[in-house]
């Protein structure tokens, strides 16, 4: 079947990756619609060998529309998601608008594809860190559940938009000709440092990126109980996020048994070399459909053989947002 297509916010890093990804996977559509804001509004693009207008997005803009992308921010989504519903829509929305409405679905392909029968007209796309993190966890968690993770994150400026990754380059440059760094979307700088992950604080101490995949995961696994904690960190790479993560099983489980069950899971790959001391890096992630996994070693400090630690990497604008949600179309 091929949709009428429209993508909401297609200037941005996602929406570009958007029509990347249509592009590569041979993604069949009838028609597409180039939606963002007045700003953009009567610019053209090209894609495909044709050249599109870029239309201001309103409420009206979804007649005729079979599946709307939307990368536009949760102030954007809520104000015109439910109009393209309305109008016979399905959206697929990358924001953090709809992800915890029990109405709304939250679902990554290789975990819950189920979950997509049951949507009312929106289907939610999980924030980036968590899809980095959950889709090589899956797998073991099916056949030996997790009773904890603790995750840190050490996540690339694309996470940020098309801004935060210029403001990177141009404080790289910046710096290394003398000059201040200049901040405009970062509070601090980005280029030569890092620093604990520019969402908002809650009243716990925890930031919204730590909340949201503590939240995500449990309603994805559907699993309410797994106990889950996070350290959200920005860094100076350009795309591709990375994460430590630290698993306690219900029952004994060893690295090889974990090599064995990810070597076979969808939308992994295992880069886990320790005579040359080779594993996940952004630049093995940057561009590639997979998560990558690496560095699995047992959990000495928890008895039994309970305990695993794993590296995966994964990139960002791919598979932690518009892969994912391009998969979820394919499945609709």
């Amino acid at each position: 079947m091929a949709y009428r297509l429209a993508i909401a916010g297609v200037t941005g890093a996602v929406g570009q990756e958007f029509l990347s990804i249509i592009e590569q996977r041979n993604f069949a559509f009838k028609s597409i619609k180039m939606l963002a804001s007045s700003r953009s509004a009567g610019k053209t693009m090209s894609f495909k060998g044709k050249t599109y207008t870029i239309e201001e997005m309103t409420k009206d803009s979804f007649k005729d529309v079979d599946v709307a992308l939307f990368s536009a921010g949760a102030s954007r989504s809520r104000e015109f998601a439910p109009a393209a519903v309305k109008a016979g829509a399905v959206v697929v929305d990358n924001s953090s608008a709809y992800r915890m409405d029990p109405e709304v679905p939250l679902v990554i392909p290789e975990i819950n594809p189920e979950m997509i029968k049951k949507h009312k007209g929106i289907i939610a796309n999980p924030n980036c860190s968590t899809i980095i993190g959950i889709v090589p966890i899956w797998p073991l968690h099916k056949i030996n559940p997790v009773k904890r993770m603790v995750v840190s994150t050490y996540q690339a400026a694309s996470g940020a938009g098309m801004s935060a990754m210029l403001e990177l380059e141009n404080q790289s440059r910046e710096i290394l000709e003398g000059k201040p760094p200049t901040k405009n979307v970062f509070p601090h700088q980005i280029a030569f440092n890092c620093f604990s992950h520019n969402s908002a604080l809650g009243p716990n101490g925890y930031n919204e990126e730590e909340t949201k995949l503590v939240k995500e995961t449990r309603k994805i696994f559907n699993c309410p109980n797994i106990a889950v904690t996070a350290t959200c960190v920005r860094i100076p790479v350009m795309r591709a996020h990375c994460e430590s993560i630290n698993l306690e099983f219900t029952n004994p489980i060893t690295p090889d048994e974990v090599r064995n069950l990810l070597k076979t899971a969808p939308g992994v790959t295992i880069l886990d070399d320790r005579e040359h001391n080779r594993f996940p890096m952004p630049i093995d992630a940057s561009g590639k459909d997979d998560v990558f996994v690496g560095r699995i070693r047992q959990d000495e400090s928890l008895p039994g053989n309970r305990g695993i630690n794993l590296w995966v990497s994964g990139d960002q604008l791919r598979k932690g947002a518009a892969l994912n949600a391009i998969q979820i179309a394919e499945l609709l």
